[in-house]
Formats: structure tokens, sequence, C-alpha cells
């Protein structure tokens, strides 16, 4: 469970959501188009979240958030919760926001990161946080710093070894950290591979921010095939470098 900053913190910020509840399936980390290394249209997120069961789904694009804004906005059509957010590339490396209406530019620092999120009463959730080829922060931070994040990230789907989430998981449990999992899905058919599981009471999307500062998560999830994760990482080396040329010559 959360720590006593942690629940204080939730008081603070959300309304109290105290009763036990049906647990919520929830997608934290998954990419569209938008995302320099992503392919599908929101539309095709939204429609696997619908498939797969999930009750709500959160859009995380690279330094963009118009397109999860608008997921945000569609979810309920599909029978989801949309929770607005993005993955930020602050120096020392990606920091989830979630529950933010306003891009936070890139390159800030992790503290500063941090903050901008929480100015607009988002969550900062940190990813793959000892994963340092997927810029994960733990080589550039302190363990006292990456223990400042509302909450970590110990399953991502996309993995090798597995060394990555277990590090995650074991620092997490260390710390006192509330933990979360995410597919980081770059195509929509890998949407919901991993979830957070959270017991909230209500299926509103202030409430399920708190429950994870709160600690009330649980992580679901199972690897990406190995085809698949090469097959998002080609696509998306492809991508950038037509975006590049394209900026180029435009």
């Amino acid at each position: 469970m959360a720590n006593a900053n942690s629940r204080l913190r939730t008081e603070l910020l959300f309304p109290a959501y105290c009763q036990r509840s049906p647990v919520l399936s929830v997608e934290l980390h998954c990419h569209s188009a938008l995302s320099h290394d992503g392919r599908d249209p929101i539309e095709l997120l939204l429609e696997q979240a619908k498939a797969v069961d999930l009750d709500a789904i959160a859009v995380t694009d690279h330094d963009e958030i118009d397109a999860s804004l608008e997921a945000a906005n569609l979810a309920p059509e599909y029978g989801l919760v949309g929770i607005p957010g993005m993955e930020i590339t602050s120096r020392a490396g990606h920091i989830l926001g979630l529950g933010i209406e306003e891009r936070i530019p890139p390159g800030l620092s992790f503290g500063e990161t941090l903050d901008k999120i929480r100015e607009q009463g988002g969550v900062a959730i940190v990813p793959h946080p000892f994963q340092k080829s997927r810029s994960g922060v733990a080589a550039n931070i302190t363990g006292k710093k990456l223990a400042e994040a509302d909450a970590i990230e110990v399953y991502n789907s996309r993995l090798l070894t597995g060394r990555g989430n277990r590090k995650a998981r074991s620092f997490a449990n260390d710390q006192d950290v509330p933990m979360t999992a995410g597919s980081d899905a770059h195509i929509s058919e890998m949407v919901g591979q991993a979830v957070t599981k959270i017991d909230v009471n209500t299926r509103d999307k202030r409430a399920i921010l708190g429950a994870i500062v709160d600690g009330r998560t649980e992580v679901d999830g199972k690897r990406t095939p190995w085809r698949i994760s090469f097959r998002q990482a080609a696509g998306g080396a492809k991508r950038r470098v037509v975006n590049r040329v394209g900026q180029y010559f435009g």
C-alpha cells in the first residue's frame, strides 16, 4: 500500500472513495499514430480496448496530448472511461502524466516534470524505469528521486528478459510506491496486453487516479510477442526517418 504522504495527497487531490468495489481493468500506457513510433488512430485503440473488455484507457503519446484528449472524449461511445495523458520525455527519461489536459514540454528535469503534472492535478507514473535503452529514468536519478513518483510501472509487456520489470517491482515493494502495468502498445492489437487492476467504487477517471495514488492496484499482464515487439520497433524507426525527411524538405 502507499505510504502516509501518498494517502494525504490522495485526500487533498481526489474525492474520498473508501468503499470496497468491483475491480476495474485499465490500460494506462499505449500509443496512437500521433506518437512518432505509433501506428494506429485512436478509434482502433478504443475498439480493441472494448473488444478485450477493458473498463478504461489512457492514450499516452510521446510528448503530444491532442490524440489523448480526443480519445478521452470518444471513450464513452465505446463503453470506456477515457483518461487523458501523455508520455513526457524529461531530461532523466520518460514519465507518464495522467489526468492532465495541457501538453507538458519535453526537456525538463525529472522533478520539474513531476511538478508540472501535479500542477494540473495529474498523476505521475514512471514507466519501464530500469530499461535504459527505452529512456528509463533510473540510470539518471537517485532511488530517492524515483520514489517521489506517484506510481511505478512494474510490468511493461514489451520485455525481452523481464529483468527490468523485476527490478521495478522490487524497487516499488522496497520503497512502498504504488504499482501499475501497461502494454506500451504501439499498435492497436496489443492494447490490453498488460493492464492495471484498480479497486475503485465508481467508473470515474478521478476515482481511478485517486486509487492509483492510494496504491489500490494490482498488475496483470503477459509478454508482447517478440515478433510484434520487433515489428513495432522497426515501424517506429521507419516513421521517424520519414518524419525527419519530411521536415527537412518541407
